[in-house]
């Protein structure tokens, strides 16, 4: 599947997931893994350095592996602050779209990480032991 069609759904089962359709009043156990997917998102943008990630799976043309900070816990944190993120939202509407819409989401950040890290093993040698130590999404999890 192409790339811009991964985003694409991506950026589609968002707003479905964000957007209250189909839902009553919002709960406030949503509050909490929005608040964590926030603390995560910064985290890692803190930690890495501007122009060396993207929202599409190929790596840029300057890119570095990073290995420490939220990336020594998981290979995609920004894939598991998506998903926190989504989550939040799904746990205060409460509404079966968004359940549909976050299984989608959920499959979509599978397949563009599957990309990624094909990508990253050829141009990164040293990716291969970095995987195999590391959980790819959720922590504990290879």
């Amino acid at each position: 599947m192409p790339s811009s069609l991964l985003v694409a759904l991506q950026l589609v089962a968002l707003a479905a997931i964000v957007l209250p359709a189909g839902a009553g009043a919002w709960h406030g156990a949503g509050w909490v893994p929005l608040a964590a997917s926030c603390a995560l998102g910064f985290w890692t943008l803190a930690h890495n350095r501007l122009g060396n990630f993207g929202i599409f799976p190929e790596p840029r043309a300057n890119a570095r592996l990073v290995t420490s900070g939220p990336y020594a816990w998981v290979r995609h944190p920004m894939y598991l602050a998506v998903l926190l993120f989504a989550a939040g939202f799904l746990l205060g509407w409460r509404g079966l779209p968004h359940v549909a819409a976050f299984t989608v989401l959920a499959v979509v950040l599978h397949a563009k990480a599957g990309r990624e890290e094909r990508l990253l093993r050829q141009r990164f040698p040293e990716y291969a032991a970095y995987a195999a130590r590391t959980a790819r999404i959720i922590p504990g999890l290879r």
